[in-house]
């Protein structure tokens, strides 16, 4: 070692001790051959510092030194914690009976109050499943289903508790337009919405009842103001601007629909699903509106999903519109995909290799708002990375290592 680097090693690891003064245990090292950080070129013999759950150090391994008896794990490939778009893991069980699917309620069509930090269960072994692929983050909630389902919420893949994982309690607000919004169950045909229009129009009345119920809020008169309504309390976040509505839809005319209203009552909106989005593109861009593409191996059925592409992600994103992947939902066991696989499905059909993993790390933390947490393994952020043993997108490449928040989760290659 030379004596700069030598100098190097000592302010690293006295920064270290600053950081940590009574938790040796939380320093941890990375050293992989190749390692992706998403916010530069690829490090070839790279290493990562992490020191009280956050990342320390970033760089080629003969420019960061690795301050001596510091844990130090290893891996051909390495990559920041993957995030999995959209999810409905930690609501929906892998046993799939009833008592472990808390994912939709089909009992009113219009159900923004329900929150799904009340449903969330993080010792889930799905979530476990998962996170043994590297999926560190997942935003999750309410699926798509009902017109307007319930909330979303973002999270870390562990915990005991939903509070210790929690990155943001209330994400997005979930709604479903096109044949997925129609009623269900019993007597679904006596209840609404039963068309397409039927839909948009309680959308709409919705969120008009909701803006007139924030003027109210501000009356002179503290008597004329109404009554807490959760319903309302929560739809009036997204017409603040603070909440984004997440719309699961598939036909292109669909999206139109979703954009119209965007555009009437001015909200942030995140398409979700989208399988004919690359039919309207130009319009998709205009609006500014990002997508989370449906599950690359969502199976293209007879119903809204036929004209499903493997080449989406790749049109949408050349075409400029921020685009992120997700593991869905599957009605049948184990109830999800695992997001790392759908983007190596992208990543064979028109994106390259960084533009793939950028769908399940930096481009997804964009999307969902949490850029400055994850995504890229920068100083400074979280330390959530994942390891693996060849390329992450070839089938036989097994995850042999997680990382979140500076701590081991995982070791078991899978």
């Amino acid at each position: 070692m030379t004596r700069r680097q030598d100098v190097a090693a000592i302010a690293l690891f006295i920064g270290l001790a600053v950081f940590l003064p009574d938790s040796a245990s939380a320093q941890i090292a990375i050293r992989g051959e190749t390692v992706y950080t998403m916010a530069g070129p690829p490090l070839k013999d790279g290493v990562i510092i992490i020191a009280g759950g956050k990342i320390q150090a970033v760089g080629p391994a003969a420019q960061t030194p690795i301050p001596e008896k510091m844990k130090t794990l290893q891996a051909k490939v390495v990559t920041p914690g993957l995030i999995d778009a959209h999810t409905v893991v930690g609501l929906t069980g892998y046993m799939n009976q009833d008592q472990d699917q808390d994912e939709l309620d089909i009992n009113d069509p219009v159900q923004p109050e329900l929150r799904a930090i009340d449903s969330y269960n993080p010792q889930e072994r799905l979530v476990e499943w998962i996170r043994g692929f590297g999926i560190t983050t997942i935003h999750t909630g309410h699926a798509p289903g009902a017109l307007i389902s319930g909330q979303t919420l973002i999270t870390k893949t562990t915990g005991n508790t939903v509070e210790e994982s929690l990155l943001r309690p209330v994400a997005m607000v979930a709604v479903t337009l096109g044949d997925d919004a129609r009623a269900k169950g019993k007597d679904a045909e006596k209840k609404p919405p039963g068309t397409r229009s039927k839909a948009i129009a309680m959308l709409r009345e919705n969120l008009v009842k909701t803006r007139d119920y924030l003027r109210k809020q501000d009356l002179p008169d503290v008597s004329k103001r109404p009554d807490r309504d959760l319903k309302l309390d929560i739809l009036a976040r997204v017409l603040r601007g603070e909440l984004p509505l997440l719309v699961t839809v598939h036909r292109a005319t669909d999206i139109d629909s979703a954009l119209r209203v965007a555009d009437e009552f001015k909200i942030k909106m995140v398409l979700d699903g989208a399988a004919e989005s690359y039919l309207v593109i130009d319009q998709i861009k205009a609006a500014g509106v990002p997508v989370i593409i449906h599950a690359s191996m969502h199976r293209a059925g007879m119903g809204e999903t036929e004209n499903i592409s493997f080449e989406t992600a790749a049109k949408l994103r050349h075409a400029g519109i921020p685009v992120a992947l997700q593991s869905g939902f599957e009605s049948y066991v184990p109830k999800t995909r695992v997001a790392l696989y759908e983007a190596a499905i992208a990543a064979s059909n028109g994106l390259t290799f960084e533009e793939a993993l950028g769908t399940i790390t930096l481009e997804a933390a964009k999307i969902l708002g949490i850029a400055d947490r994850v995504g890229s393994l920068e100083v400074g952020k979280d330390g959530d990375v994942a390891l693996y043993d060849g390329d992450p997108f070839e089938y036989t490449s097994h995850c042999i290592g997680v990382i979140i928040n500076g701590r081991v989760v995982s070791e078991t290659p899978r």
